[in-house]
């Protein structure tokens, strides 16, 4: 028997031997290096597969801030990666991220995210896609946005993501604005029978068809989020809060928070801030919703604890509006905006 060092956590099964491309790939801290025992007659041809194949290829990777560990998911999550050719697929489509997004990192930023983007081909997958979009007048920030947050979807056969731009592009969403970027990703994973039953889940609260798409344009999000989330987040803000439609389609945006950890407990303290005269009634919702807990501590809670000290412990769920002296009813079917 004889030991092999390996690198990057990179493993042979003996059922593997004949074939390397069902290398089996195990991810390990990188500091950990580790070896392996194959029968002596097996040496040169493990030596040649690694040293001609896989140790190149390893080591671009490790030249590109992909830390050991970083290679080891992305060889596990898409082992044919190292059946692909280093000079002819790897480092073309490596440098083609790199000449729009720039920097390294984020190019590792990118792949991580869709390790199979290394099996695209640059001139017949990547380059039509980027092209469609830079015809439509897609900002190179946009598109950088792009490769940055949804690379997988690069990996749409070109008609079926031309279809998408054209989709979007109906829909009279400026390509100028990275919304547009947004509204793709939304195209991208949903079918035309999902779109009509978020369209008619929408309808369910009165909205009309342009009202919807008003609402699409500003945030394309909105018809990504589950029946369940909608209906219990607009049965809140709707039916408990009431507020009216024109509000919520003004900062689309509080759909997608967390009713139970961000909507709730917000609305909760600057209702009794209401009451309490401390803040105006018409206080548009996008002012305590959209801002970082940091910023809602400080300007709904801190500023206001000497006049209620209970208002913290409101805030986090510890107690109730029962406790702070007011009535059940006085917190429900209160009408804003």
């Amino acid at each position: 028997m004889w030991v092999i060092p390996t690198i990057c956590s990179l493993r042979f099964p003996k059922a593997s031997l004949g074939n390397p491309r069902k290398a089996r790939l195990c991810p390990r801290p990188p500091q950990k290096l580790w070896n392996h025992r194959f029968p002596t007659s097996q040496a040169p041809t493990i030596i040649s597969i690694f040293e001609k194949t896989l140790l190149p290829k390893l080591q671009f990777f490790h030249s590109k801030e992909f830390t050991g560990a970083d290679i080891g998911r992305i060889l596990s999550s898409c082992p044919l990666i190292l059946s692909r050719s280093l000079e002819k697929q790897i480092i073309p489509l490596y440098n083609f991220f790199k000449s729009i997004l720039h920097l390294d990192k984020m190019v590792v930023r990118s792949l991580k995210r869709s390790p199979r983007l290394l099996l695209e081909s640059v001139i017949k997958s990547l380059v039509p896609k980027i092209k469609a979009l830079r015809e439509i007048g897609v900002p190179e920030s946009s598109i950088r946005f792009f490769l940055r947050n949804y690379p997988s979807k690069l990996q749409l056969k070109n008609e079926k993501f031309l279809e998408i731009v054209k989709k979007v592009v109906e829909r009279d969403l400026n390509p100028m604005q990275v919304v547009f970027i947004h509204a793709v990703q939304v195209f991208a994973g949903m079918s035309e029978s999902t779109w009509e039953l978020k369209m008619e889940i929408y309808r369910r609260w009165g909205m009309s068809n342009d009202e919807i798409m008003l609402l699409f344009r500003a945030f394309p999000i909105c018809m990504s989020l589950s029946e369940k989330n909608i209906m219990s987040t607009m049965d809140f803000l709707v039916n408990k809060m009431g507020w009216k439609l024109t509000a919520i389609t003004r900062v689309p945006s509080c759909l997608s928070f967390s009713l139970e950890k961000r909507i709730i407990p917000r609305c909760m303290v600057v209702k009794v801030l209401i009451l309490k005269g401390l803040v105006r009634k018409d206080l548009g919702f996008g002012s305590f919703l959209i801002p970082t807990e940091g910023e809602f501590l400080d300007r709904f809670v801190i500023k206001y604890q000497n006049q209620i000290p209970e208002l913290l412990n409101l805030y986090k769920g510890e107690v109730g509006v029962v406790e702070l002296g007011f009535a059940s009813e006085e917190m429900c079917g209160f009408k804003q905006l």
